[in-house]
């Protein structure tokens, strides 16, 4: 059987951009873990922050220079997007993560987090006063329901309120951070993007640290992951290199293989990793009700997703459809159903660091 002949079935795993992006969400969902076992050894949420932007940013600096030879005036262009990127959907979600990660476990920290779908949908209905299709409606409650149900009000142990406030403020920059990335062009390179928005990031959080709005608080201690004591070093190395510099990287591969919509579902398993994560080396698993709670909220927001994807699949078919004619976005300059993929796998191929 030739390779144009073969089942689709029968790609390889990592051939098929899957395994890069479950990787890419395995990576990234170990961000929690390292970054609490640095936060229990006496650092800051800001000084870990910066740490992680810092240096992941010097590294991603080397490709992204790359991506730019000849093409320098792509910086001017697009300084809005990258400025607002690395502000809010960098340097301020991050901290706030971090901020929650430091009073709640680091599943209950990443599923507020992952309400950000449902806050776009809600601030939509508000804004535009046009009722949600039905699914989108079903999949806020659903998530809604499953916020109820992670917070454990009349559990036995309390959540902390003020982390639910971090991890509530973490979503907001989540919701605005896909505002921004919607709107974004395709003349700027994804790692570009990436990497110019973490220095951006990290240039805010050292100018907020030296006006002494923001604690900075740093220690050689070692720090503990599960059984093991490791030199603080090492939580350090895996939140650049691995939780970040790689699940970028993975990230925009993944991006590329699959388009942005399918990658953008993939990436909703990095929950699942965070509390795999966060269990093996911190030993912090959510109660039984906080985890049917994360399923519910995981399960909303897949409804939101799939909703979405109907309905721009349908614009873009009522949109290309010529008089008495094929869908041209059915059909595509070959007949090969080019059309709708090229306007559904938006260029928006760079997901946000927990």
């Amino acid at each position: 059987m030739s390779a144009a002949t073969r089942p689709a079935g029968t790609a390889g795993f990592l051939g098929s951009g899957l395994g890069i992006a479950l990787f890419s969400s395995a990576v990234f969902g170990m961000s929690g873990s390292f970054g609490k076992a640095l936060l229990e050894a006496g650092w800051t949420p800001g000084s870990a922050v910066a740490a992680r932007l810092t240096g992941a940013a010097l590294i991603l600096a080397i490709p992204a220079v790359l991506a730019l030879r000849g093409r320098w005036h792509q910086l001017k262009d697009n300084w809005l997007t990258i400025a607002l990127f690395g502000l809010i959907g960098v340097a301020a979600c991050q901290l706030f993560f971090f901020n929650a990660v430091a009073r709640l476990s680091v599943g209950v920290a990443l599923l507020l987090e992952y309400l950000a779908p449902v806050l776009i949908v809600l601030w939509l209905w508000l804004a535009s006063r046009r009722r949600p299709r039905i699914l989108t409606i079903a999949g806020t409650l659903l998530s809604l329901g499953g916020l109820v149900l992670v917070l454990d009000l009349t559990g036995s142990v309390k959540v902390d309120f003020i982390g639910v406030l971090w991890g509530m403020a973490a979503a907001v920059c989540l919701a605005i951070y896909f505002f921004i990335t919607a709107k974004e062009n395709d003349t700027l390179p994804p790692i570009v993007l990436a990497s110019c928005g973490l220095m951006v990031g990290a240039a805010v959080m050292w100018l907020v640290a030296v006006t002494g709005l923001l604690p900075m608080a740093f220690t050689v201690a070692d720090a503990r992951l599960g059984p093991w004591v490791a030199p603080w070093w090492v939580s350090l190395a895996g939140l650049v290199i691995m939780s970040t510099v790689l699940s970028y990287v993975a990230g925009v591969m993944a991006a590329r293989a699959l388009g942005s919509k399918v990658a953008s579902f993939v990436s909703l398993t990095e929950v699942l990793f965070a509390v795999v994560w966060a269990w093996l080396l911190l030993g912090e698993l959510p109660g039984t009700i906080q985890l049917l709670g994360g399923v519910l909220i995981v399960a909303g927001v897949v409804l939101v997703r799939v909703d979405e994807l109907r309905a721009a699949r349908t614009e873009v078919v009522l949109a290309k459809m010529p008089d008495g004619g094929v869908p041209a976005a059915v059909s595509g300059p070959q007949g090969t159903g080019s059309g709708v993929s090229a306007e559904l796998d938006h260029a928006n191929d760079v997901e946000p660091v927990p």
